[in-house]
């Protein structure tokens, strides 16, 4: 007799969930692979002397808490000595370790703080309101943002004002953001387009450049793997089988569904899933279901839940027309991690 206990077989599509701005912001913390995230465990390249340059330079900014806690503000300072600043930019390419040293400087940081996507940010301020994002959030230590969006204006604009309020309460910001879709050196650098997006603040910003070559360079190629209808079936009831929590769902039912879930949301729709398995998945060719699906699988990358998908390989869902369009640079990310969850090992179900 097995002491296995069985697992479970949902519906993804039954799932919708409620959250509220407190269990939002709840969730604003670094994703599971750098919830150890340090200094000391970057390991920078000996070969790019601004790696370990920026790793110094941020742990003098993580030396500044103390000063920035006292009464007034970050601009309360005694004027014989120059303020820092108390925004700090990290400008790289893919693959240098800024996400793991934006969780690494997030960890340092004391009281109340909030680590999230741009687009985390945004769901929050859309779920909430303006009024109620800003309330929910001044008075935090450190604000960081990784991945901040250039590529919508409206949302930028909302973003710097938001920043605008948080910061001039004392609040210190950290950011990296995506390069401009199609611009000269796409998948470099940014800085100069973050500085100018956010001009309001752009004086309020230190840019700590980071050279170097992308570490995970061989995990970004290849393509996502699908099965049979056969395989998929026989490796969820295994899986259940084996105790594991497994939610299915058919590509367009799926797709269907993500619309009608504020993707403030998502992050509940796959609570407790170990697997996801998706049937007859086809190539999108509607920008707002693939924008969609994008913010949906970065939730799934942030929670490491692997997929087994029959139809279609997901690392071809896209269209060439949104390939080469304005959004490109988050389709091809949302591609590579793809790649990464549906060629990994499923748990084992034999």
């Amino acid at each position: 007799m097995s002491s296995t206990t069985p697992g479970t077989i949902v519906r993804l599509v039954d799932r919708d969930p409620s959250i509220t701005g407190a269990e939002i912001a709840a969730e604003l913390v670094p994703p599971p692979q750098f919830a150890h995230a340090s200094f000391e465990s970057y390991r920078p390249d000996l070969d790019y002397p601004s790696q370990q340059a920026a790793v110094d330079r941020l742990q003098a900014f993580s030396r500044g808490w103390t000063s920035s806690q006292r009464p007034g503000g970050f601009f309360s300072w005694n004027k014989k000595a120059k303020p820092e600043l108390p925004g700090v930019y990290l400008d790289g390419g893919f693959g240098v370790g800024k996400t793991h040293l934006l969780a690494a400087l997030w960890h340092t940081a004391p009281g109340r703080k909030y680590f999230g996507t741009f687009i985390e940010y945004t769901a929050l301020v859309g779920a909430l309101g303006y009024a109620n994002a800003v309330s929910l959030l001044r008075g935090a230590e450190l604000i960081c943002i990784d991945e901040f969006e250039l590529d919508d204006p409206g949302d930028t604009m909302l973003m710097t004002r938001l920043l605008g309020e948080l910061m001039s309460s004392g609040t210190r910001v950290a950011a990296t953001s995506n390069t401009p879709p199609n611009a000269l050196g796409e998948g470099r650098f940014a800085a100069a387009d973050f500085l100018r997006e956010i001009q309001a603040l752009s004086s309020n910003f230190e840019t700590l450049r980071i050279d170097g070559l992308d570490y995970r360079r061989r995990d970004t190629t290849g393509e996502a793997i699908a099965v049979d209808g056969e395989s998929l079936r026989r490796s969820v009831a295994a899986l259940a089988d084996r105790g594991h929590t497994v939610a299915v769902a058919g590509f367009d039912e799926l797709i269907a569904h993500l619309a009608t879930v504020h993707p403030s949301k998502y992050i509940r729709m796959i609570e407790g899933l170990e697997v996801l398995a998706i049937e007859d998945v086809r190539v999108l060719h509607d920008q707002n279901a693939a924008l969609r699906l994008v913010a949906f699988v970065d939730r799934l990358y942030d929670a490491e839940v692997p997929i087994v998908s029959t139809g279609v390989a997901l690392s071809e869902v896209f269209d060439d027309d949104m390939l080469g369009g304005g959004y490109r640079k988050k389709y091809l990310r949302s591609m590579s991690r793809l790649v990464a969850l549906t060629t990994g090992e499923l748990p084992p179900h034999d």
